[in-house]
């Protein structure tokens, strides 16, 4: 019965599979299709943010404590809204940077190939499900 090479156990993979040009450009087209919609996304959401500001601005006169409480609540979580749009554009925008050096695909920790599915579901997907559940557990 053979040994496993500890050698090159942990070590990334140097031969990874290339893909054609075709899917690299789909793949692309999709990136940036998304990181525009997102975009879009933000950009609105921005603009309803300070529309609502200056409604509450306009519309605070009189209001009790529970209200400004409430009124803050809401502003925190429209915030919140907007930065996590700004993560994801982040995301894809690396997950082209990636494509473009050669690593979309690759599983950052460990070098093994990410599930294609896992990348139809999260295409900016930068970890193997594997390590994605390391790294939740921790």
């Amino acid at each position: 019965m053979a040994k496993p090479d500890t050698r090159t156990a942990g070590r990334k993979p140097t031969a990874k599979s290339p893909r054609s040009a075709a899917e690299t450009e789909k793949i692309r087209a999709a990136l940036a299709a998304r990181r525009d919609e997102l975009r879009a996304e933000y950009d609105h959401t921005l603009s309803e943010i300070t529309e609502l500001q200056r409604d509450r601005l306009t519309d605070s006169a009189g209001d009790d404590p529970a209200d400004t409480g409430a009124r803050t609540f809401e502003r925190e979580q429209e915030i919140s809204l907007a930065n996590n749009i700004l993560e994801r554009i982040t995301q894809v925008e690396r997950a082209l940077e990636r494509l473009d050096e050669g690593g979309y695909g690759w599983c950052e920790r460990c070098g093994n190939p990410i599930p294609v599915e896992r990348l139809a579901a999260f295409p900016s997907a930068t970890l193997c499900v594997t390590c994605k559940q390391l790294e939740e557990r921790r």
